[in-house]
């Protein structure tokens, strides 16, 4: 039998139809179920409508889509930031982000940080935990004579489930300044109560916190965000990179612009969701509260529960010849009885009492 599922010819939902057989699929960042709604697929058809399928048009056009402004101050707005920037991907929206930003002070980079955010390739870093970085990136810059500082960062692992506290900054020295930038990818929309990470990062007058995100998971949209005070946005809006790309397709950005209820609606679903599966899983499970991710440490997982017709997040990290990393990941678009039959398949396995 081929079990190889890298050509599927299908939109990705909560199930999965592949040579002949029906699988239940637990895996993906589609963690709202967008991709698969029918109120923003009707949205989207809307935009489309109205806008066209795409704009090939820079942002530094002098004909210009209202759309692309109207969307960056809903975006703000929404997760509750001064300002807001709107990209055409995640990957520039982190990169014209550190690249511009990263002039600012000495560079500090956490660990396991996603390649999006790095500068000349895979940056040095000799702790091998955050704990570990936390502590040693605070006296490194207390002792040092550098005043002027920037530490990037992911605002979670979502492989091995962990949703990171900054409270940590606050120990920094007043007398130094701190530009602290997080990729939120994963937590935009489902983490904090779907508002991110950009609310739970320090306040402090020394402290400038800048969120940057892809909005193709959770949010459904083939988009970049960064959020920051009107000054950083300002700044990078005035960069070469910025200035010379084109946006996402206004189709898009019109679903986001008018989905709120969707999105309220699907992250309830989704929280339920979580609720249902999570509440008697055994001790061996490493997940967080709120987050549809959850890993165990067993590499014939995804293997048992294919026999059972079911398909999870399963590759191996951190080389190619690593172990599998098996996570099983929920969706808004799973239904109860979906949860049920996973439920009942990790029972055959005693992993869930």
């Amino acid at each position: 039998m081929n079990t190889d599922f890298r050509s599927i010819n299908q939109p990705f939902s909560n199930s999965i139809n592949f040579n002949g057989k029906t699988y239940l699929y637990f895996g993906g960042t589609a963690y709202l179920g967008i991709p698969q709604n029918a109120g923003f697929i009707n949205l989207y058809i809307e935009g489309i409508k109205k806008y066209g399928l795409n704009n090939g048009t820079s942002r530094s056009n002098n004909i210009q889509l209202a759309i692309y402004e109207q969307a960056e101050e809903v975006a703000a707005k929404r997760f509750q930031a001064e300002s807001a920037l709107i990209t055409s991907s995640g990957y520039l929206a982190a990169q014209l982000t550190v690249k511009e930003l990263s002039t600012f002070g000495k560079v500090i980079y956490a660990p396991a940080t996603h390649p999006a955010l790095w500068l000349d390739g895979q940056p040095i870093n000799a702790a091998d935990s955050l704990s570990t970085w936390k502590t040693e990136t605070i006296n490194f810059i207390n002792e040092s004579k550098e005043e002027n500082w920037v530490l990037i960062s992911n605002s979670m692992n979502n492989l091995f489930p962990e949703i990171y506290d900054f409270d940590f900054v606050e120990e920094i020295h007043p007398d130094k300044n701190v530009l602290l930038v997080v990729d939120d990818s994963h937590g935009i929309g489902v983490n904090n109560n779907g508002i991110g990470a950009f609310t739970t990062l320090p306040k402090r007058k020394n402290i400038e916190c800048v969120v940057v995100a892809s909005m193709a998971k959770a949010l459904g949209v083939d988009a970049g965000l960064v959020l920051g005070s009107k000054k950083i946005i300002n700044q990078l809006k005035n960069t070469n990179t910025f200035v010379g790309a084109s946006p996402p397709a206004a189709a898009g950005i019109y679903a986001f612009i008018h989905a709120e209820e969707i999105y309220r609606q699907a992250w309830e679903k989704l929280q339920k969701n979580i609720n249902s599966f999570s509440k008697h899983l055994n001790t061996d499970w490493k997940f967080e509260n709120g987050f549809p991710a959850f890993f165990i440490n067993d590499s014939n997982l995804a293997d048992d529960l294919m026999k059972n017709n079911i398909l999870i997040s399963s590759f191996p990290y951190p080389n190619a010849d690593s172990e599998p990393i098996n996570r099983i990941v929920l969706s808004s678009w799973h239904m109860e009885e979906n949860i049920e039959t996973l439920i009942s398949a990790l029972h055959k396995k005693s992993l869930y009492q």
